[in-house]
């Protein structure tokens, strides 16, 4: 469903305040988009573009006349939200660029993911996680239990597990170490814990573990770090352009929902992270 925001635009002769509505367009390339909503479309479309963009290559990526496009940029421009370099190219403001920064500081990364992570919750009747990598342990820094009905997990929002025996620790070790010459050097030439008889502990064997886990681009903790526990994790994006801000996870009572149901409903939840699966652009 398409919802409607109305904003205060400028004022008419005489004082009075113009109204303009800004619908949610379900049309990316900007084709018949009107007012606001070309800028709105030229603003998103700069934030594609990190080193400029020339004002044709623009008007071809919005489907729009130049001068209506042009119109848009000025008006950007003089609220800082787009800017012009030497070659004449546009890109994001510097207005812009502090308002990003200073809403981003003041919502941490855990508070952005919590409608996901309820999402799951609701999706699967199970507990989900938010962790980052500390170290050679998972700090867990949300959870959301399921709505109803089912058993919860013990674990709780600071607390800490082996980043080897988790699914989400294995998921973001396999964005750190990619070698098993780097697997070596951060376990320090000792064997891991074995939390369960499925625990991973060799350099060998943890380095062929975090292989397959960048090929399929998820990871599984398979009752490694607790007997009766199993999990699928995947990495999400919520401040890095480049390597995951944290993992989340669908943690699950193994008689109840198997491994393998987890695995096959990957696409369900691919889908229900939206956005945060992806690195940002």
């Amino acid at each position: 469903m398409d919802h409607t925001q109305t904003f205060e635009g400028p004022k008419a002769p005489g004082g009075k305040k113009i109204e303009s509505t800004v619908e949610n367009s379900t049309n990316p390339a900007g084709k018949g988009l009107v007012g606001s909503d070309r800028v709105l479309a030229v603003l998103k479309e700069l934030a594609r573009h990190p080193d400029g963009v020339g004002l044709e290559e623009l008007t071809r990526l919005i489907a729009s006349p130049k001068p209506t496009v042009h119109r848009a940029l000025q008006s950007l421009r003089r609220a800082g939200l787009a800017g012009q370099d030497a070659r004449g190219h546009y890109l994001l403001g510097d207005e812009f660029l502090r308002m990003a920064f200073a809403h981003h500081e003041a919502r941490p990364e855990h508070i952005r993911v919590r409608p996901t992570l309820e999402a799951l919750a609701e999706r699967f009747n199970e507990t989900v996680h938010y962790a980052v990598l500390d170290g050679n342990e998972v700090v867990y820094r949300a959870k959301i239990d399921p709505p109803t009905g089912a058993v919860r997990l013990t674990s709780t929002v600071g607390g800490r597990n082996p980043a080897h025996a988790t699914g989400v620790g294995k998921l973001l070790l396999a964005h750190e170490l990619v070698t098993l010459t780097d697997v070596e050097a951060w376990m320090g030439g000792d064997l891991l814990e074995r939390r369960t008889p499925q625990t991973h502990c060799t350099a060998a064997d943890l380095h062929q573990e975090l292989q397959t886990t960048r090929e399929r681009g998820y990871a599984v903790d398979n009752q490694e770090n607790e007997p009766g526990v199993n999990c699928i994790a995947l990495p999400i994006y919520a401040t890095s352009a480049t390597v995951p801000s944290g993992a989340v996870s669908v943690s699950a009572l193994a008689y109840r929902t198997p491994l393998a149901t987890l695995v096959e409903a990957l696409d369900e939840v691919r889908a229900l992270l939206g956005p945060l699966r992806e690195p940002l652009a």
